[in-house]
């Protein structure tokens, strides 16, 4: 119950941020969001919690609210400005990939009390960072298609509920299932890892669901322009 109640508080926390900084940056603050949404999204995934009686990851919630993001630039601004947001957090992740596994190599002083910690969370990012990188691309570009695809079949501004969720209801199936095959598979018992899909699937998807009037609200803010 603790962690539902604190899980709810969490989403809450995550989605003010997000209009927080789309309300005070405008486009670039969405661009931005994305890059600070990917790289705690892989950090969080290393901690597992239960719910439900179920083992999932943390990092669903922010890494949800990244399919949000590029939702609502398909919305305001276009598939190309999507699309740069894609690419924007394909870099971001690679980038901080390659910059900590060069901290763990430096050699710590005896009085250090950082290496181990950073090991322990970035120590798995190789793995974490090809699973997200091909899981983030194939599913992002796919839930980028498929909006665009139903905004010009369901065009109207109250359908926005049926383009949101309908694009990442299958974007969000393929990112987990490439995600936690390449990033948890042998890592964790087969039950476990079958939990772990089924639940950040899951997540993911109600958190999506769970969103969509942040999406509204955004799609109606008055923004910085750029």
């Amino acid at each position: 119950m603790y962690n539902l109640s604190l899980g709810v508080l969490f989403a809450l926390v995550n989605f003010g941020l997000f209009l927080l900084c789309y309300r005070m940056f405008g486009r670039m603050g969405l661009y931005a969001w994305v890059g600070v949404a990917t790289v705690l999204a892989n950090i969080q995934v290393v901690k597992t919690i239960e719910m439900f009686g179920l083992v999932m990851t943390l990092g669903n919630t922010i890494y949800a609210s990244i399919y949000l993001t590029s939702d609502l630039l398909n919305e305001k601004y276009g598939e190309k400005a999507a699309k740069k947001a894609v690419w924007f957090g394909f870099f971001t992740l690679i980038a901080t990939t390659i910059i900590m596994q060069l901290v763990i190599l430096f050699d710590p002083t005896e009085t250090d009390i950082a290496q181990p910690s950073l090991e322990a969370l970035f120590g798995l990012m190789p793995q974490l960072a090809l699973g997200s990188l091909c899981a983030y691309l194939l599913s992002q570009f796919v839930d980028v298609k498929i909006y665009t695809w139903l905004k010009k079949k369901c065009p109207h501004p109250n359908q926005l509920w049926i383009r949101n969720n309908g694009s990442t209801m299958i974007s969000q199936l393929l990112d987990s299932l490439t995600f936690c095959t390449i990033a948890f598979w042998g890592l964790y018992p087969f039950g476990v890892w079958a939990e772990i899909l089924l639940t950040t699937y899951l997540i993911k998807f109600v958190v999506s669901a769970a969103s969509t009037p942040v999406l509204y609200i955004a799609r109606s803010m008055k923004v910085p322009e750029e």
